[in-house]
This record gives C-alpha cells, structure tokens and sequence, in this order.
C-alpha cells in the first residue's frame, strides 16, 4: 500500500485567491482578455489568477526590451555593477523563499519541502551567474605580424526570449534569466499559463534589487498567443526554451524565420544501467528517487530501468518495496513526496501509456492507476516490468510517476538499449567497476551522465542533452557566453599601401 498524506481543501478554503499583472517596461498592467484561473491539482480550488496576454501584449514586452537593449543603461553597465544588482536579487530571493515555494507547490501540485530546496538552489544559480558577469571577457592576438591587432570582443546577443514550463516554475527561469542578464541583455519572458505565480513575483523582485524598466518584460498567457510571436519577431535575437520536444521544433520553426540563435532544453527518456556488482542498496533508493522525484514530471526523470538479468527480478521486488513507502499527498504537508499531476488532461495521458504497455505485454509490478484521496488527481508510483526495447512506454517521455524496467546481457547489449531512443538528456550507470562506469558513460549519447548516483547537479555542470533533447547548455562557467555574440576588430598599425591595384 503506497503512503498517502490526507488531502483536503481545508488549508485553502478561506485563502484568497491571487490576482497578477504582467511587467511591461517597468509597469505591471492587466490583459484585455477574461483572467486565467489555475485550479490547484491537489485541492480542486482556484488558488491564482493570470492575464491571459495577447499578441499585443508581447509586441508591447519586445518593443520595451528592444528600446533597454538599445538605449538603455542595462548593456552599457559595468560588469561589476550587473553583478551587485543579480546579488541583491539572490538576497531577495532567498527573503522572500517562503512566498515562492508555496505559490510553486499549489500551482504545480509540487511538495512544498522539495520546493524550498528548488528556491535554495536558485539563489545559488543567481549569485553563480553574478560572478560569471565579471569573468566575461574576450581576447587578443598580438602574433599576426607588426602591422596587425586583433581583439576579439563578446557583446550582448540584444532581446532574448525565455520560455519556461509548468513542472519547475521557478527553478528553470532561474537556469536562463539570470546568465542572459549578467551578459548583458534584455529579455521577455513567458512562463506557463499553469504556474505563473512565482515568476511574477520574480519581476517584483529584480524591480526591488534594481533592473532598470524595459529589461525584463513577464507575459503571461498561453503559447498560441503569446510565445509564437515571442519566438518569431524579428526583434528578438535569441529564443531560450525549456519544454516538450514538439513544441521545440515548433519554436525553432519559428525562430528559422529570422535565423534567431536558438537554446532547447527538451525532453528525455533517461536511462540507469545496473551491473550485478552494483551496490544495491544505494541504486535501489536512487531508483526510486529518480522516477518519483516531482512525480515523475520531470525530464531527468530515470524513466528506463536497464538490469542485468542476473538481478532483474530481486532489483524490481526491492524497488517496488520501497515505492510502497513513498508518501503521496498534499503537496503543503512537509512530510509529502509526491504531490498531484499538474493536470486531469496530462493524468489521463499517463494512463494512457500504462494502459497501451499492458496491451503490449508489460506487467504491472507496483501501482498502476489513479489514488482516491478525495481531491485532484493523485498516481500512485508505477513499476511496469518485462518491457522490450520496442514498446512505446520504452521509448516515448511518459512524464509521470512511471518506471519501465528492460534487461540485458552483455555490456554491449546495454549500451545499445540506451543509445536506441531519439532523446538524450542524462543516464546512469551503476557498477562498483569504475572501468565499467567509464566505458559506458564515455559511449552513452546524453548530456549527463551519473555515475552511482543520480539527478545531482550543481551551477558549475553544463546541463543539457543530445538528439531532440535539446541544442546547447545551460549552467556551467560557459553559461553567460551564450547570451552573446563575438566580434572582431582587425587593427592595422602604421600606413599600408599596394592593397591591390599595381602602382606607377
């Protein structure tokens, strides 16, 4: 029997319900159009109301951010007073904790512990990217001869778009905003229609700690109307998109229009690879971990299970034991692990994907369906054993709290499981032979990969995949450069003669 918390409207009853604006050019200004109302999947009951922004509203949003890129101070700061504006914002962030991770937890149906730490990591990722501001630099040749210089400058890419999805409102902002402003630029950014809150409050934030008007523009609204044209106004130079891979290709479509530079963060279908010498007792708790984790709506999610057949079924019954103990509920309970799916659409998707893998022959090994707890909608962790490489749950983003579980035989065998699908985020491998764990990270095609261990991360690891998981990196000490350009200043020194045409 999976651990429930108890969900009750209670706690909300006689809340009153948030109404936000949107930030343009420093102003927070209403939508035309009837509010968006987010129903909390947990409980049921309208918790927040946004503008429901339209295409107007976002040419408002790039023009502002075009006249601060262009005319403004923002660029034109030293690197030094960038980096103490995005440090006071971590300050703030980090005061105001309490408010962010409970908008978060509501609107997403995300626990409230697992939250805070969300918020703690992103006042670490704002003061990384505040000292990132003041090692960008370019460089210089003086080996090209007497008679030439060259300096090679990184400016600013200009406007940036910044897309964000619903399942880590306020933890993925913080991986893009933060680094395109300590480079420099000017942005607009759209969270999700679903969790807007905290992005909102984010804006009141950057206004306190001193981000002049016009440099970060927040729309709300949903992506037909808001982000399409975000995503394809001459006007902004640069799209940073975190979400589905179909609405990835969607928006470098969008971005082919113009040739924007274009950063994805996509999905993933992520892989742990288990030997028989592994150390079981860890793997077993960061398997569990790992689908569970944010309810499984989560593209690192370790989704494939690939066993060694020597120890797939003890592996399958120790992790089904302990997927007896996590604790589903109210996402406001501080003892919560997994919280509500985000929403009844997005739940029925989920089991649609348990119920074709049935078809095709998997078996349930834990779980497998709706909880009752009398409000939301709630899934109880789900382990799916002898699937095959062929079937869809191996190979589509489920993107709920759910496990498949593959075996293999040889090394070899492993390797091509987990390089057959189209995405490429993150993978495991497990083995107390680090030769083994070095071979098969070296050969695995994925942007991360963990060796027993997984889903860590800190501000100074690039994070991003291969194939349609996505195009470039965020984090990382290279994260600021890729909100700018480089440019090339060829110096002659001295007079020059004879360029071309003979003289007489």
């Amino acid at each position: 029997m999976v651990m429930t918390v108890l969900v009750t409207p209670k706690a909300l009853a006689n809340q009153t319900v948030r109404d936000f604006k949107m930030l343009i050019d420093g102003k927070w200004i209403s939508g035309n159009a009837a509010p968006i109302e987010r129903v909390a999947p947990s409980h049921g009951v309208v918790v927040s109301r946004f503008q429901a922004g339209s295409k107007a509203d976002a040419l408002r949003a790039i023009a502002a951010a075009r006249k601060a890129f262009d005319t403004g101070p923002w660029p034109r700061m030293t690197a030094s007073e960038r980096s103490a504006i995005l440090l006071k914002a971590a300050d703030l962030i980090a005061a105001r904790a309490d408010e962010l991770a409970y908008l978060d937890a509501i609107e997403a149906g995300k626990p409230i512990s697992q939250v805070k730490g969300e918020i703690a990591g992103s006042v670490d990722i704002w003061r990384y990217a505040a000292a990132l501001a003041r090692d960008l630099h370019g460089e210089s040749y003086n080996t090209l001869g007497d008679g030439t210089l060259g300096v090679v400058l990184r400016e600013a890419i200009g406007v940036v778009s910044i897309i964000t999805p619903w399942n880590f409102p306020f933890l993925i902002v913080g991986q893009k905003l933060p680094f395109a402003l300590a480079a420099g630029c000017t942005c607009v950014v759209k969270p999700s229609e679903l969790t807007s809150g905290s992005t909102i409050v984010l804006g009141e934030i950057l206004q306190e700690a001193g981000v002049p008007d016009g440099v970060v523009n927040i729309v709300t609204g949903t992506g037909a109307e808001v982000g399409a044209i975000m995503t394809a106004h001459p006007d902004v130079d640069m799209v940073s998109f975190t979400g589905s891979t179909g609405v990835g290709k969607l928006t470098m479509t969008n971005a082919a229009q113009t040739l924007k530079k274009v950063s994805l963060e996509l999905g993933g279908k992520n892989p742990q690879i288990v030997f028989p010498d592994a150390d079981l007792d860890a793997f077993i708790d960061a398997a569990v971990f790992g689908a569970y984790f944010n309810a499984g709506e989560c593209c690192n999610a370790g989704s494939r299970l690939i066993l060694h057949k020597s120890i797939a079924s003890d592996v399958v019954a120790r992790v089904a034991a302990l997927a007896k103990h996590v604790k589903v509920g109210d996402p406001l309970d501080p003892t919560t692990q997994v919280g509500a799916i985000i929403t009844p659409q997005h739940f029925d998707k989920i089991a649609g994907y348990v119920a074709a893998a049935k078809s095709a022959g998997a078996e349930v090994a834990h779980g497998g369906g709706a909880l009752d707890l009398g409000m939301g909608q709630f899934m109880a962790p789900t382990i799916l054993s002898q699937v095959t490489p062929g079937m869809t749950v191996a190979r589509e983003e489920v993107f709920g709290p759910v496990l498949s579980v593959l075996t293999f035989d040889t090394a070899e065998e492993a390797i091509e499981i987990a390089n057959s699908i189209d995405y490429g985020l993150s993978a495991g491998v497990w083995s107390k032979d680090f030769d083994t764990c070095l071979t098969i990270g070296r050969r695995i095609r994925a942007g991360t990969v963990w060796m027993n261990t997984f889903m860590d991360g800190a501000s100074e690891l690039p994070f991003g995949g291969y194939k349609q998981s996505g195009l470039g990196r965020e984090l990382g000490r290279h994260a600021v450069e890729d909100y700018t350009e480089t440019k090339t200043l060829n110096m002659h020194i001295g007079s020059r003669t004879n360029w071309w045409m003979p003289r007489t």
